[in-house]
């Protein structure tokens, strides 16, 4: 698990910081979904057919987080 790849309707220049706030399934974590703060920076930007924007990131560290209630 070593990237993300997300559409999203910003476009981010190669090389980009990003801080993104996930909910890892059950599958991913071994056990109970659990809240992530997962940090990386983009390597590759590609335009969606949608008119939105691929984005590829790598992943360089995460982090559990508490439980967020909604």
């Amino acid at each position: 698990m070593g990237g993300i790849f997300l559409y999203t309707d910003h476009s981010f220049e190669k090389g980009s910081e990003l801080e993104m706030v996930l909910l890892l399934p059950a599958e991913l974590t071994g056990g109970e979904k659990q809240w992530v703060c997962a940090r990386g920076s983009v390597i590759r930007v590609e335009e969606a057919p949608n008119g939105g924007f691929g984005v590829a990131a790598r992943l360089d560290g995460i982090s559990a987080m508490p439980e967020i209630i909604s």
